[in-house]
């Protein structure tokens, strides 16, 4: 990480400028906004000028505007609300080299230029571990820019020393347990945003089992490194690592009847920053292997008992099922040789195949055969041997549905798990409604659609043979909604999908739970009605119940969609974890 601007309080509200990551032509760039006031800021305005020949391309969490060289950034409806401390950032991909100036944040310079006040000092750089035993962990950290008197150690959230030099040591802490350290810098211009934060296990005692003899599967999107970003490391700073089993990389892409790249650059490319690293260290530009693939190998030397592997297909790209089918073995086996290249050894331990949807239509319609599930498991199986095969399959239960078009029964033989995707059975594509859960545990009176629930698509999958201990069930980190609803309970009518970060009518929990917390249940999942807008949603308590429903099934376990829509803690997964103990 790139310090280039320290913080200046202004109005109650500082700002700071680092680059994330860089590349040739360009770099990710990110602001942090701090309210170091003592009373809480309603709404900010950042703008900064850039060089000529440097630009922003997709920005978020913010409303950008451009005039000429000159950006300037107002806040999302979700994020303009900060209390005394609170931080919010706003992230860009750049093109370019240059870096910002004349910065200013509510009107006030944010190089130290506010009625000859000085600036609070900039974020730490990179926390590194250094010595770790059963009981004590040694962290250092590059020097914060700016004016700084001390630096603040914070643990799990909590202030545990205060020091002027720029290491620590934790002691009397707990064996084999995680623990989240952040730095912050304090001078006279108050105290600046803290640092990227280091997750470091103590060593001793044995690892955990998350969830038993049950699996607890989260898919890890490859594109979530752009604007989402996430990445592996928050895996681990979430605490979500110790609470996995599997971790599902989403998505290779299928074409010409083969297994292939999805985005090379973000799989095994990209540079990662010390502070970026899931264990702290930078790559380096002559390193064989970078990329999400290197973070995943990090991941499992820290956590060896995840397996993580890689899932091809998806909505977008299962439109190449179909023909890869015409020649199911040498489509095996070409993604066996790409699973398993030399290049990325030790990072998979098998192969997800999310086919939408065989026989029947997804983004697109297949006709391959009612068999043709049931072939392509066995061909894979036969070519992975002993690694893991799974598969996400639907939860279209309608008397004649995607259920009944393919032959789950006879694939699942040769499977270790099917995932079932017990999620998006209603959404916004309904533009004018009804209002209805997207993930719904069982029917219930004026549900849209007989067969559109988790219940029945379990049922029908066990009756047709399906061993449940195949079965995991999906979970959602994210809700769907509608805009122009004014009806509370299910089944309003609406004008259109409601906003999103992404895209319209789905957003992640970890927003919805702060701006339309949920108003009610409806068959075992929350539903929200704020304003004019409506969403369904799972919520921990959901959750809980929807793990004891699996359990009492007698399933294998849970699926989830995907891990970059939970809290930075680890709400929704923690629920998994503790619902299937």
């Amino acid at each position: 990480m790139v310090a280039l601007a320290a913080p200046a309080q202004a109005a109650g509200a500082s700002a700071a400028f680092t680059k994330t990551s860089e590349w040739d032509s360009g770099f990710g760039g990110q602001w942090t906004i701090t309210n170091t006031g003592t009373s809480t800021v309603n709404g900010w305005n950042l703008s900064w000028d850039f060089p000529s020949g440097t630009t922003v391309g997709a920005l978020w969490n913010g409303v950008l505007t451009r005039s000429g060289n000159s950006y300037t950034v107002t806040n999302e409806s979700w994020n303009g609300t900060l209390a005394p401390g609170q931080s919010t950032t706003v992230g860009f991909s750049g093109s370019g080299t240059g870096n910002p100036t004349n910065c200013r944040i509510n009107g006030a310079s944010c190089d130290g230029g506010n009625g000859g006040q000085p600036g609070a000092p900039g974020a730490p750089g990179a926390l590194v571990p250094g010595t770790v035993t059963n009981n004590s962990i040694a962290i250092s950290w590059a020097p914060a820019s700016g004016d700084v008197t001390e630096y603040e150690v914070l643990r799990n959230g909590s202030v545990v020393a205060t020091t002027t030099a720029r290491n620590h040591v934790s002691s009397g802490l707990s064996a084999n347990t995680s623990y989240t350290f952040t730095v912050r810098a304090k001078g006279p211009g108050g105290t600046g945003p803290a640092s990227e934060p280091l997750t470091v296990r103590t060593t001793g005692g044995q690892q955990p089992d998350p969830v038993g003899d049950l699996v607890n599967v989260g898919y890890f999107t490859e594109w979530g490194v752009y604007g989402r970003n996430y990445h592996v490391k928050n895996i681990v700073s979430s605490g979500s690592a110790s609470k996995l089993t599997h971790i599902n990389y989403a998505f290779g892409n299928v074409q010409n009847g083969r297994c292939t790249i999805g985005d090379s650059y973000a799989a095994y490319d990209k540079a990662y920053t010390a502070a970026q690293s899931v264990d702290g260290v930078a790559d380096t530009w002559d390193q064989p292997l970078r990329g999400n693939f290197n973070q995943l190998k990090k991941l499992k030397e820290m956590h060896p008992h995840i397996k993580v592997v890689w899932s091809f297909g998806g909505w977008t790209w299962s439109g190449g099922f179909g023909q890869a089918m015409q020649n199911p073995q040498a489509f095996a086996k070409s993604c066996y040789d790409l699973v398993n290249d030399p290049r990325w050894e030790g990072v998979f331990d098998g192969i997800d195949l999310d086919w939408e949807y065989p026989n029947a239509c997804g983004l697109t319609c297949d006709n391959s055969g009612r068999d043709s599930f049931r072939r392509m498991m066995q061909a894979f199986r036969a070519e992975f041997g002993d690694q893991l095969v799974t598969a996400a399959i639907t939860a279209d239960a309608s008397s004649g549905g995607k259920i009944d078009a393919a032959d789950y029964a006879g694939g699942s033989r040769y499977a270790d798990y099917l995932h079932v995707m017990t999620y998006d059975f209603f959404g916004a594509w309904a533009a004018q409604g009804p209002t209805a859960p997207h993930s719904p545990l069982n029917a219930y009176p004026g549900i849209p659609q007989a067969g559109f629930n988790t219940h029945e698509a379990i049922q029908k999958l066990k009756a047709q043979g399906v061993p449940a201990k195949k079965l995991t069930l999906g979970i959602g980190f994210y809700g769907r909604g509608w805009t122009g609803v004014t009806q509370s309970a299910p089944g309003g009518s609406a004008t259109g999908p409601a906003p999103g970060t992404y895209e319209q009518g789905i957003e992640d929990y970890k927003v919805l739970k702060q701006t339309c917390p949920a108003t009610g249940t409806i068959a075992g999942t929350a539903y929200a009605h704020c304003g004019n807008n409506w969403w369904s949603y799972d919520t921990p308590q959901t959750v809980a119940g929807k793990m004891n429903y699996a359990k009492q099934q007698g399933l294998g376990g849970a699926m989830f969609w995907e891990l970059s829509g939970d809290t930075s803690n680890g709400e929704l997964i923690t629920a998994i974890s503790n619902g299937l103990r």
